[in-house]
């Protein structure tokens, strides 16, 4: 049944004033969104520096490298106990971590690691809290260059998040290597409002995220709202992609992948390279959608329409095109259509079909589409 949908306020939205010089500072490390892989969504406590070294090759191997994945992230449980100076230490699953990132370098790709603000880290090893400087020396001359700093206590105040947050960055800053800070506190007091200022490149807007669709989208298209604080060097992130693990149809995989795009957010793999399907290589490798998350524009999507189960996105482009997502948020599939001018597009567009990699020509003033339950129709619309 065909769904007349109507257009809600469209507008678009700057960048908030927070600190010039952080974000200035941030946008030299992080200018699009972080493209990568971590290892808590698929093998959580199960990690070890030969799994490690294994994705890795698979980053390489399966082509997602050169799509633009670079960061190859150890979550927690790495973490031994501190020597009498207090330096922390990695455990027996990690042998040598420095020389696990020269490995990782060699590939052309970066190492990231974890660790908590608090004494202890969410599943209980040896948080950061009262030895910043010593752990940021000791990442440095590991040669990391990306850590997820995750409050794994009580919800704080924001002034004691922020002061936490800032002394971690200012260690950071110390040791003159660039370090990605990833700040993961799910959402407390309004992080958005003031990650960048305290130093942070990316931060967590949600609780986790798990591998089914109600969480999946309760969290994506709850972004809505969030889009004037993402920009080049500070990223608002919804979680990490649950991709390949299984538990979502194709059409469920492609409404999160193509949400994550239109939102900026931060494309870190959660599923085992070394055991991908073709379907999912090539997703994940899907250089058009790729591209709309890395724009360099840097502008986080928003809803143009949302009635129902049926939500319209959009996501303007820096050559002035736009991606569109049209997302069925129901269990059948259903009739969708986006109004050119509800882009301020006036007459006729050209309009690409980015999951199908096909032209679909010159389109005059409307676009429609049966979307699978779900599902997502994801366009590139470009003015005449």
């Amino acid at each position: 049944m065909k769904r007349k949908l109507q257009p809600i306020a469209f507008q678009f939205f700057i960048i908030c004033g927070l600190t010039l010089a952080a974000s200035a500072q941030n946008s030299t490390l992080a200018p699009t969104p972080p493209m990568g892989w971590n290892s808590w969504n698929h093998f959580a406590e199960k990690i070890d520096a030969r799994i490690v070294r294994a994705q890795a090759d698979a980053m390489v191997t399966s082509g997602m490298k050169d799509a633009g994945y670079v960061y190859i992230n150890i979550d927690d449980t790495w973490e031994d106990k501190r020597d009498e100076k207090g330096f922390i230490h990695a455990n027996e699953k990690f042998p040598d971590m420095k020389t696990l990132a020269d490995y990782v370098h060699s590939k052309g790709l970066k190492l990231g690691i974890y660790s908590s603000p608090a004494a202890k880290t969410c599943a209980g090893f040896e948080g950061s809290l009262g030895h910043e400087e010593q752990d940021a020396q000791t990442y440095a001359s590991w040669g990391i260059d990306y850590l997820k700093y995750d409050w794994c206590q009580s919800p704080g105040t924001r002034d004691e998040m922020k002061a936490a947050y800032t002394k971690m960055h200012e260690a950071l800053r110390k040791r003159g290597r660039p370090i990605v800070l990833s700040l993961c506190e799910y959402g407390w007091n309004n992080v958005w409002e003031w990650g960048d200022s305290v130093g942070g490149n990316l931060w967590r807007t949600t609780d986790d995220i798990s591998d089914d669709y109600d969480t999946m989208a309760k969290i994506g298209f709850g972004q809505a709202g969030h889009e004037k604080y993402a920009g080049p060097g500070h990223w608002n992130d919804p979680d990490m992609l649950e991709v390949g693990n299984g538990g979502m149809s194709e059409d469920e995989y492609r409404t999160h992948l193509g949400l994550w795009a239109i939102l900026a957010a931060p494309l870190i793999a959660g599923n085992d390279l070394t055991r991908m399907t073709p379907f999912t290589v090539d997703m994940l490798t899907n250089r058009e959608v790729l591209a709309i998350d890395q724009d360099p524009l840097g502008k986080q999507g928003h809803p143009i329409i949302q009635e129902g189960p049926f939500e319209v996105w959009i996501k303007p482009m820096a050559d002035h095109s736009f991606a569109v997502g049209l997302f069925n948020r129901s269990k059948q599939e259903d009739k969708m259509n986006v109004k050119f001018s509800d882009l301020s597009i006036s007459g006729a567009a050209n309009v690409r079909d980015v999951w199908l990699r096909k032209d679909l020509g010159v389109l005059h003033e409307t676009f429609s589409a049966y979307v699978p339950k779900h599902g997502v129709v994801l366009l590139r619309i470009s003015p005449r």
